[in-house]
């Protein structure tokens, strides 16, 4: 009789994840790098994104962990410069300047007053009147906003599907990064809440973008015709979006 001896398999150890960040150290402080690896990219790339002030360090598909920390370390210079060069964050603090609907408000802390926020004059000055105690005054002046915006928004959108002939289910603010709105297949909106520190014809013309999904759920001629159809401004926000969008995310910073 032949015996065998069964060995059982050796178990592979899974790989360790990649992670998806690290720390560069650069003169005095260390930043935050995302990691991201895309399969089409042909050589390493570092991209300073200004509204979450950090940066991203893109790896290609046959790239190493290794090779993109030293690729970082040795662009360090150039990441501190383009840090260095993005504007200054405002807190919403008394003192501080923000635009409201495009138009530069001075926040002004009135403890004694009733109520919440309100916008007003002061000396000819638009500005921002706060109530209560300073310690809620940021608090207070997010939440402003976010209910102007949403006031604005839900006219606009409700406008645009009218003209359109579309429904939309709901309309949600978010405080995103990498996109001003978005539409589902269900017609809920979504946005965020920092269009209202743009010019009213921005924000009207990101309602009417989303809006025109409910017809295109694309970004092909007739998605185009449609916007155009109820914004015919659209290349004047888009450019003011280009060129002025990232500054919005340095409000509101603690």
């Amino acid at each position: 009789m032949l015996f065998r001896a069964l060995i059982p398999a050796r178990r592979k150890t899974p790989a360790a994840p990649e992670p998806s960040h690290f720390r560069l150290r650069l003169t005095g402080e260390d930043v935050l790098v995302q990691l991201r690896r895309n399969p089409r990219a042909r050589r390493y790339t570092l991209r300073v994104r200004a509204a979450t002030r950090d940066v991203v360090l893109t790896l290609p598909a046959r790239g190493t962990l290794n090779e993109a920390l030293d690729f970082a370390r040795r662009h360090a210079g150039w990441v501190e410069l383009r840090l260095a060069r993005l504007p200054d964050t405002v807190a919403f603090a008394p003192g501080a300047h923000l635009p409201l609907r495009g138009t530069p408000h001075r926040i002004v802390h009135v403890p004694q007053a009733r109520g919440t926020v309100w916008a007003g004059l002061e000396e000819n000055e638009p500005v921002l009147f706060v109530a209560g105690e300073a310690a809620h005054v940021g608090r207070r002046v997010s939440d402003f906003l976010k209910r102007e915006a949403r006031r604005d928004l839900v006219a606009a959108a409700r406008r645009h599907a009218g003209a359109l002939g579309v429904t939309i289910t709901r309309i949600t603010l978010r405080d995103t990064a990498s996109r001003w709105g978005s539409c589902s297949s269900t017609g809920a909106l979504s946005f965020s809440w920092r269009l209202i520190l743009a010019p009213p014809a921005v924000l009207d013309y990101l309602a009417a973008h989303e809006v025109a999904h409910r017809r295109e759920m694309n970004h092909g001629p007739r998605f185009w015709a449609t916007v155009d159809g109820l914004f015919p401004e659209r290349h004047a926000a888009e450019a003011w979006l280009k060129t002025h969008g990232a500054s919005l995310h340095r409000y509101g910073a603690e």
